[in-house]
Protein backbone atom coordinates (compact mmCIF):
# COMPACT_ATOMS: atom_id res chain seq x y z
CA UNK A 1 0.00 0.00 0.00
CA UNK A 2 1.33 3.44 -0.88
CA UNK A 3 0.90 6.36 1.53
CA UNK A 4 1.91 9.98 1.22
CA UNK A 5 4.16 11.25 3.98
CA UNK A 6 5.71 14.73 3.86
CA UNK A 7 5.20 14.87 0.12
CA UNK A 8 6.82 11.47 -0.55
CA UNK A 9 5.20 8.25 -1.57
CA UNK A 10 6.04 5.63 1.04
CA UNK A 11 5.44 1.90 0.68
CA UNK A 12 3.75 0.49 3.78
CA UNK A 13 3.55 -3.29 4.16
CA UNK A 14 0.68 -4.94 5.92
CA UNK A 15 -0.19 -8.60 6.06
CA UNK A 16 -1.63 -9.31 2.64
CA UNK A 17 -2.96 -12.47 1.08
CA UNK A 18 -2.93 -13.33 -2.61
CA UNK A 19 -3.83 -16.55 -4.36
CA UNK A 20 -1.66 -17.54 -7.28
CA UNK A 21 -0.80 -20.63 -9.28
CA UNK A 22 2.41 -22.46 -10.10
CA UNK A 23 3.46 -22.32 -13.74
CA UNK A 24 6.69 -24.01 -14.84
CA UNK A 25 7.95 -24.16 -11.26
CA UNK A 26 7.32 -20.49 -10.44
CA UNK A 27 4.51 -18.97 -8.39
CA UNK A 28 2.51 -16.52 -10.52
CA UNK A 29 0.57 -13.94 -8.52
CA UNK A 30 -2.30 -11.79 -9.77
CA UNK A 31 -1.47 -8.32 -11.17
CA UNK A 32 -2.72 -6.54 -8.03
CA UNK A 33 0.06 -8.24 -6.04
CA UNK A 34 2.46 -5.37 -6.64
CA UNK A 35 5.33 -6.53 -4.43
CA UNK A 36 8.86 -5.21 -4.85
CA UNK A 37 11.73 -7.60 -5.50
CA UNK A 38 13.13 -9.06 -2.31
CA UNK A 39 9.83 -9.09 -0.44
CA UNK A 40 9.66 -12.15 1.82
CA UNK A 41 6.54 -14.24 1.28
CA UNK A 42 5.11 -17.50 2.63
CA UNK A 43 3.74 -20.05 0.20
CA UNK A 44 1.13 -22.62 1.28
CA UNK A 45 -0.52 -25.13 -1.00
CA UNK A 46 -4.30 -24.97 -1.26
CA UNK A 47 -4.77 -28.23 -3.13
CA UNK A 48 -8.00 -29.69 -1.76
CA UNK A 49 -7.47 -32.94 -3.65
CA UNK A 50 -4.81 -34.18 -1.20
CA UNK A 51 -6.05 -37.37 0.37
CA UNK A 52 -6.35 -37.41 4.18
CA UNK A 53 -3.77 -39.62 5.91
CA UNK A 54 -6.40 -41.93 7.44
CA UNK A 55 -7.91 -42.56 4.02
CA UNK A 56 -4.55 -43.29 2.41
CA UNK A 57 -3.75 -45.81 5.19
CA UNK A 58 -7.25 -47.30 5.29
CA UNK A 59 -6.13 -50.61 3.76
CA UNK A 60 -3.98 -51.24 6.86
CA UNK A 61 -6.75 -50.69 9.43
CA UNK A 62 -7.44 -53.95 11.25
CA UNK A 63 -4.50 -55.82 9.70
CA UNK A 64 -2.95 -56.46 13.12
CA UNK A 65 -5.45 -57.95 15.54
CA UNK A 66 -3.12 -59.48 18.14
CA UNK A 67 -1.20 -56.40 19.35
CA UNK A 68 -0.79 -55.69 23.08
CA UNK A 69 -3.49 -53.45 24.53
CA UNK A 70 -0.83 -51.09 25.95
CA UNK A 71 1.14 -50.74 22.71
CA UNK A 72 0.49 -47.00 22.36
CA UNK A 73 1.60 -46.30 25.92
CA UNK A 74 4.60 -48.68 25.91
CA UNK A 75 5.74 -48.61 22.30
CA UNK A 76 9.33 -47.86 23.37
CA UNK A 77 9.28 -51.07 25.41
CA UNK A 78 8.07 -53.18 22.50
CA UNK A 79 10.32 -51.54 19.90
CA UNK A 80 13.51 -50.79 21.86
CA UNK A 81 13.20 -52.82 25.07
CA UNK A 82 12.85 -49.80 27.34
CA UNK A 83 11.19 -50.11 30.75
CA UNK A 84 7.38 -50.12 30.67
CA UNK A 85 5.52 -47.06 31.86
Amino acid sequence: MWLRERGFRVMVFQDMSFTGIVENGKVVLPPEADLPSGTKVRVETLDSEIEPLAKSLQEFIGVFNDLPSDLAKNHDHYIHGADRR
